[in-house]
């Protein structure tokens, strides 16, 4: 909440000239907020009076930022499977952690806990904070939000990370909303600032066309969403070990007005994305649906994945599914062929890091040959066809 001081309030105007969301106006010669504030604390930094201040901020100067310490990583686990995202985050947050010279925790909310905490723990966490409750079974906004939201009062991260899956991004804002914190989504890089240990949080902003740094200085926790397959996981060490914290939520914080009637898993015979070791990409310049048909001709003989760019998309050449980028999936196969894709950075944000990229492209000043590792310069009306009959021939001597 903004609060205004009326007494020290002098109506000079420079909150309501710096206020980038019209939330806040002089009116008699006294500063009034209305509900448009985010509590983005332009106003507070220029108020030369000393007339404004958050109140989550006056909750850090009583308390102190150094209350809050260590790291923490969302386990999410559905129907006792972990999301592979969660393995990717340990690895970061173990970085993170031993630059901090601080615990790496992962926080796991279930019904059935398992053999799951020391799987966390052999990919890298310290310690595993489990919920254990039938409440939990499945996935609520309400439940799950109110038992984070309990845990980070309790124990007082400095950090906490999640994965900007459906899940993640249903809930952690909900939590930072209610924690009184920032939080940035979809980071695709997180680091360490050497002069203070603030978290340094990357993303894509304005359409992509930058990578925006954020930092949150003045409360706690700090708390990014991070895009699945950017990070990498760190080999599980099965002889880790670590401690298990069993705590326990009020029944009532577990409540939703959310009733899951039924759970159904998704069948069919298209590989994920997320899991092709091959994704073979088209973009604008197969020119329809005939050249996407060159593109599952040969991602079927690798045995690879069919993607697109969002070009080919929203031209309908291919269905929103299959599309790689800012606005669709991230990939991360072995191999990533990119064929008539330019290289828009709204792209490249999801399959850069994959372990081999091949981009072919008529034009030689393409910025995808920029992250290539190998570029051919060429129209893929002629390559693919080419290449395609000698992936069969090889094929054909090997039988």
């Amino acid at each position: 909440m903004l609060l205004i001081d009326i007494d020290a309030c002098i109506g000079c105007g420079l909150c309501e000239a710096n206020c980038a969301f019209d939330a806040i106006h002089v009116v008699d010669g006294i500063a009034e907020v209305n509900e448009n504030c985010t509590l983005c604390g332009g106003c507070v930094d220029v108020c030369e009076a000393g007339a404004l201040k958050i109140e989550g901020r006056e909750r850090e100067e009583k308390d102190g930022l150094a209350a809050w310490s260590g790291i923490w990583v969302y386990a999410e686990c559905r129907h006792g499977r972990v999301a592979p995202v969660t393995f990717e985050l340990l690895g970061a947050g173990r970085r993170l952690a031993d630059l901090k010279k601080v615990p790496l925790s992962a926080v796991l909310l279930t019904d059935q806990a398992g053999d799951i905490p020391a799987l966390l723990i052999s990919y890298g966490a310290d310690q595993v904070y489990v919920v254990e409750d039938q409440a939990l079974a499945d996935f609520t906004d309400e439940a799950y939000g109110n038992a984070l939201e309990d845990l980070a009062r309790q124990y007082r991260p400095e950090v906490i990370l999640a994965g900007a899956t459906a899940i993640g991004r249903s809930f952690i804002p909900r939590v930072a909303t209610s924690l009184k914190t920032g939080l940035t989504a979809d980071c695709t890089q997180l680091d360490i600032q050497p002069e203070d240990g603030a978290l340094l949080q990357t993303r894509p902003a304005f359409g992509g066309n930058i990578m925006a740094t954020i930092a949150c200085p003045n409360t706690r926790p700090q708390m990014a969403t991070v895009r699945p397959l950017v990070m990498k996981a760190l080999a599980a060490d099965p002889a880790r070990t670590g401690a298990v914290i069993n705590c326990r939520i009020a029944p009532e914080r577990l409540q939703s007005r959310v009733k899951v009637r039924n759970f159904v898993a998704l069948e069919g015979d298209q590989v994920n994305l997320n899991e092709a070791d091959i994704v073979v990409s088209g973009g604008r310049g197969l020119e329809g649906e005939k050249g996407f048909a060159l593109i599952a001709e040969l991602a079927h003989l690798l045995d690879g994945a069919v993607a697109a760019s969002r070009a080919a998309v929203d031209s309908g050449w291919i269905p929103y599914p299959h599309q790689v980028g800012q606005t669709g999936k991230t990939v991360s196969p072995k191999v990533y062929i990119a064929c008539g894709i330019s290289g828009a950075i709204q792209h490249l944000v999801g399959m850069q890091s994959a372990d081999t990229i091949i981009a072919i492209n008529r034009d030689p000043h393409a910025p995808i040959f920029d992250v290539a590792t190998y570029g051919v310069v060429g129209d893929v009306f002629e390559i693919l066809p080419k290449l395609i009959e000698k992936i069969k021939q090889a094929r054909t001597s090997s039988i």
